[in-house]
């Protein structure tokens, strides 16, 4: 035990390789590397405030995110897969958007790569979404994927798996069709529901059991806000959902969407 914690650790003290990312459109796909995104035109150096993974002012080297998806418009759809399986569902207006909250793709350069994430983790890289004035798109942490290893095009999460559907005979603006909304946003990065979804990080949120069939009162919304505080132990991934990140208002429709989708589990 004692050589693998030994091996273990030389290995987290090696220098970041380099790396590819591929991205996959309708229409092209292209594969990059590392050294051909550092040495591109339009890669800037750019100043992250506030850091979402780092909890800190970070500074990256970066290429404007729009600049990799040629033909991709406002209304598609695309998915960040990362190395452990998180993948995040990103509509495409946001990633376009050349002012207010601006999406980048840092790169983290072999020969000065990144802190690690915590004791014992490795950084962020070697790609990195990460987004300068967030606060003017309401960006939330689920948009910030890390240790990115492909970027694809995709149909709509409602197309792809409607498993996660809420009752059609809803109006479009029903507080449980708003709900459906905050959870692909905020849940289905890592989690899925009746088995649809991509993520294979966190465990399905409606089979066997819907977490508001088993906690009672305002413990779910707690559980939300501070995972820790309800659930400690070592591993954990679930980050805190803070008022700023998930309005009060946004915790109760989300709530209400995981509650109605209670009564239409699907084997």
């Amino acid at each position: 035990m004692k050589q693998i914690i030994v091996l273990l650790s030389l290995l987290l003290a090696l220098p970041a390789s380099a790396a590819q990312l591929t991205i996959e459109l309708d229409h092209t796909r292209k594969t990059w590397e590392t050294a051909e995104l550092l040495k591109r035109s339009d890669a800037q150096t750019v100043q992250i405030v506030d850091d979402v993974s780092y909890k800190r002012n970070m500074t990256y080297r970066a290429v404007p995110l729009a600049a990799l998806l040629p033909g991709i418009t406002p209304e598609n759809h695309l998915q960040a897969v990362a190395l452990d399986g998180f993948a995040a569902e990103l509509t495409a207006a946001p990633l376009l958007s050349k002012s207010g909250a601006r999406a980048w793709l840092a790169v983290e350069d072999p020969a000065h790569p990144w802190p690690p994430l915590a004791d014992g983790k490795p950084s962020a890289g070697p790609f990195y979404l990460v987004w300068t004035d967030p606060q003017a798109g309401h960006i939330s942490p689920e948009q910030w994927p890390f240790q990115i290893s492909g970027i694809k095009q995709l149909k709509t999460v409602a197309e792809r798996f409607p498993a996660l559907l809420p009752d059609p005979k809803l109006a479009a603006n029903d507080p449980v069709n708003q709900g459906f909304a905050l959870f692909q946003k905020n849940c289905l990065a890592c989690h899925r529901l009746n088995g649809a979804g991509d993520a294979q990080v966190g465990p399905d949120l409606n089979i066997p059991y819907n977490p508001t069939e088993y906690f009672t009162g305002d413990f779910l919304k707690r559980y939300i806000r501070d995972p820790q505080s309800m659930r400690h132990w070592p591993q954990a991934k679930m980050p805190a959902f803070a008022t700023s990140v998930l309005p009060d208002a946004d915790l109760d429709l989300l709530v209400g969407y995981l509650k109605h989708m209670a009564g239409r589990k699907q084997p």
